[in-house]
């Protein structure tokens, strides 16, 4: 009922096939192993402004990704917007 009052529809494949999650489990073992599993934080606070300020600042500014072909998020949407 809370996916559906918020609009939202639940997204599960069949038993066995990881697909749908295997993006996101990527992208939360990444943020783990660069960020997280090497801080204490104090509370939820200070943790979710050190992960923005990683997201933001670092992984989409100036983390190079292999699937982008070395280049940034940044720096491949520039590329594509003047191709």
């Amino acid at each position: 009922m809370a996916l559906i009052s918020h609009g939202m529809i639940c997204g599960m494949s069949r038993k066995g096939d990881c697909w749908d999650n295997a993006p996101m489990e990527s992208w939360f073992h990444t943020l783990k192993t660069e960020l997280v599993n090497h801080r204490d934080y104090i509370n939820r606070l200070q943790a979710k402004a050190d992960i923005f300020e990683y997201i933001e600042a670092f992984y989409n500014r100036g983390r190079r990704h292999s699937a982008l072909g070395y280049m940034t998020p940044a720096q491949y949407e520039k590329s594509n917007m003047a191709a």
